[in-house]
């Protein structure tokens, strides 16, 4: 399951210092604007210590952690929408993701250029967020100018979509995002080949100072900023500065760094879980023989969808699937304890796959 998020922000806030904690992929930096123009694209692995737990008691040839994808995007600039900077070029590679990862600058530091001239996270929040609500609503208004065309034949798609359309227009004309809207599942759908920026689930990230790391939480700017967003989407702070350090330190060398600042992981695990939240996300796992490996699914997936994750031979031919959750290899220490508890049972095409579930699926092609 291939699913990404953007990285965006005004310039010279930390999105390309955040990107190569992220993914050590080396995208450039420079103090101005503009220092990334195409859209670096990094693979992460989600931390997950259930991993070597389940490595332990169940050994494999080798551990594969599942990914999630993170995508550096330009530098949004006031005018965008209209344009401005690298205008519909950075739009395009937004809506290409599937949520977003909102940078502000909450640290105060000379030496760092700001495009507004002086650090002001509200500011730039909104800056940002009204020039995805204007493209948004150039979008929605050349998409009514069509739909309306085809709804005057009594088209019952272009009718379910026009209806869609006039929920969302006002709201946008109000300067919210169409995430404060209300749909159902069906105009839902409808929503979503919509390609709508601000339909996007949204992580606000604060990019804080490294003296901040052990509590993010009494950075100065941090109260604000979580008051101002609190109805749109979650806030983390994250210093980006120490964690790119981090992220290139062999892990004797973490550890200590991480100790000496009063912290037990790096923020970075908690930007990845907060993403892989964001979007719904789970994990099941498979254990044993050539590898233990975590694969990633939508909450809410059925066993023979998720057994398609692995391949689709899996679903086509599923017949049932093994499952024991890992909290019950965990507490009862082998796979054999978990089978004499009675706690391995088998599902069928019906079960809902549950975050931590070790499955053996069989099927027949």
């Amino acid at each position: 399951m291939s699913l990404t998020a953007g990285i965006v922000g005004l310039p010279n806030v930390g999105k390309s210092t955040l990107f190569n904690a992220i993914t050590k992929a080396g995208a450039e930096m420079a103090n101005y604007p503009f220092a990334t123009i195409d859209p670096n694209v990094g693979m992460v692995e989600v931390p997950d210590s259930r991993l070597d737990r389940i490595q332990e008691l169940i050994p494999a040839k080798k551990i594969v952690p599942t990914t999630f994808e993170f995508t550096d995007i330009a530098g949004i600039v006031k005018g965008a929408s209209k344009g401005e900077g690298l205008g519909n070029k950075f739009l395009e590679n937004i809506r290409q993701t599937d949520a977003i990862v909102h940078v502000v600058r909450a640290f105060d530091d000379n030496d760092i250029t700001s495009v507004s001239g002086k650090v002001d996270p509200i500011e730039d929040i909104d800056t940002i967020n009204l020039e995805l609500v204007m493209a948004d609503l150039d979008a929605v208004n050349k998409r009514l100018a069509k739909v309306q065309r085809a709804a005057k034949g009594r088209d019952k798609d272009a009718l379910a979509e026009l209806e869609v359309l006039n929920k969302i227009k006002p709201v946008l004309e109000d300067g919210k995002s169409v995430r404060s809207i209300d749909f159902s599942d069906d105009e839902q759908k409808i929503v979503k080949g919509l390609f709508l920026l601000t339909s996007k689930p949204v992580l606000y990230v604060a990019n804080i100072a490294e003296e901040d790391m052990a509590d993010p939480d009494s950075n100065k700017y941090m109260d604000a900023i979580k008051e101002h967003v609190k109805d749109d989407g979650e806030v983390i702070g994250v210093a980006a500065a120490a964690e790119e350090q981090i992220a290139e330190m062999d892990e004797a060398d973490k550890a200590d760094f991480l100790e000496m600042e009063g912290v037990t992981e790096p923020g970075l695990n908690r930007l990845i879980r907060a993403a892989y939240k964001l979007l719904g996300l789970e994990t099941f796992f498979t254990a044993g023989g050539p590898e233990t490996r975590a694969w990633t699914y939508k909450k809410g997936t059925k066993a023979p969808q998720a057994a398609g994750i692995i391949h689709s031979d899996f679903e086509r031919g599923f017949i049932r699937a093994e499952v024991m959750s890992f909290e019950d290899l965990d507490e009862l220490g082998s796979e054999s304890a978990v089978k004499e508890a009675g706690k391995l049972r088998l599902e069928g095409k019906d079960y809902v796959m549950q975050d931590g579930d070790i499955v053996e699926f069989r099927f027949n092609v």
